[in-house]
């Protein structure tokens, strides 16, 4: 496997690491992606700033403008790994330019689509990308007379429940048996 060091030129640096992202999986548009890193940074007044943080611990943070009804640019602030990023800059390539509904029908294929390949143990890096930029989205369209396109919400576990769920609501057990939410734990989201 090649070494990266800091005393080596930049462009030795990223055949490098071009090299290392290739033998673990990446496509080379993943790799280009990752290196060039397109659409990171800020938007100064953006229209809406939303943050999500995946399970494997990588955060993003997406801007948003939007201009007549169209994403006018995203940026992205990642902490995260190379298929964290390249998934990111993947999903501002499908989404700039559409209506807020067409963004909003972005899905996980369609970035696995766009990057070609990427190692199977980062697939959960396009859902994290495209869960942040969806929130982001919905939330400018919440925050700015848009209708909240969420219907349902589904319990992240046990000790959480729905947003408006209250103690002594009916719903289902984990057993599939009508109960209280609150001595449940958590809620099904299904009336009982």
């Amino acid at each position: 496997m090649p070494k990266i060091s800091s005393d080596q030129p930049v462009a030795d640096q990223n055949a490098n690491l071009r090299a290392m992202l290739s033998e673990s999986g990446y496509s080379d548009k993943a790799i280009d992606y990752y290196i060039r890193k397109p659409h990171m940074g800020i938007i100064e007044n953006a229209d809406q700033i939303s943050e999500m943080t995946g399970t494997c611990g990588d955060s993003m943070k997406v801007y948003l403008k939007v201009e007549n009804g169209r994403i006018a640019d995203v940026k992205y602030q990642i902490l995260g790994c190379p298929g964290s990023i390249s998934a990111a800059m993947a999903a501002v390539d499908l989404v700039r330019g559409q209506s807020i509904d067409e963004a909003l029908a972005l899905d996980d294929a369609d970035v696995f689509k766009s990057l070609e390949d990427i190692p199977v143990k980062k697939h959960h890096c396009i859902q994290l990308a495209v869960k942040a930029l969806q929130k982001a989205i919905t939330e400018y369209r919440k925050h700015n007379g848009g209708r909240d396109l969420i219907a349902a919400t589904v319990p992240a576990g046990p000790a959480l429940r729905s947003a408006g769920d209250t103690p002594g609501e009916t719903c289902c057990t984990g057993a599939g048996k009508p109960g209280n939410c609150g001595a449940a734990g958590g809620c099904c989201g299904k009336p009982s």
